[in-house]
């Protein structure tokens, strides 16, 4: 369809600048084409790929099919066991929001895996983070905020119905 103009490697950090701002503006798109153009000339460049990751997760509030597996895609990018546990807690915790905003049956349930799910990514990401570094206690304790906030959110309910004998 197109070929698209490369960026310079001079411009990539003015690039990720832009694209971090362009997040902070609640543009999504524009951050996510950025971070692509920039990951063209340094596919491997870590700043990109969570600037990446974030902005396809705050996609996730306007129903992008695909964002979440784009999303994780992104995060097997990620080098460190810290990175992939952490940013792995993000996915799950805005999967869990966007569930929420969505509403509809059983709603309740999937954002209380969501968020449970979240916990324990962020559980792994405080047993490897590095010093100093206590977001991912800060993001654990967010969710659990939302779990005591709001109780509607609950497991799902075992079926207790029997199965049929074949």
């Amino acid at each position: 369809m197109y070929d698209f103009k490369p960026l310079s490697p001079e411009a990539i950090p003015r690039a990720l600048e832009r694209a971090e701002r362009y997040r902070l503006l609640n543009e999504p798109a524009e951050a996510e084409s950025i971070c692509r153009d920039v990951l063209r000339v340094e596919p491997r460049n870590q700043r990109a790929l969570v600037t990446l990751l974030l902005a396809l997760t705050d996609a996730f509030d306007e129903g992008m099919a695909d964002a979440v597996s784009q999303a994780q895609a992104v995060l097997a990018q990620l080098e460190g066991a810290y990175e992939q546990a952490y940013y792995a807690g993000i996915i799950s915790e805005r999967r869990a929001k966007a569930r929420l905003k969505q509403g509809g049956p059983g709603s309740g349930y999937v954002a209380f895996e969501l968020l449970r799910e979240a916990m324990g990514c962020y559980e792994r990401a405080e047993a490897v983070r590095p010093a100093g570094n206590d977001d991912a206690l800060l993001r654990w304790n967010a969710c659990a905020r939302i779990l005591e906030r709001s109780p509607q959110l609950t497991p799902a309910p075992e079926d207790r119905s029997e199965q049929p004998l074949e």
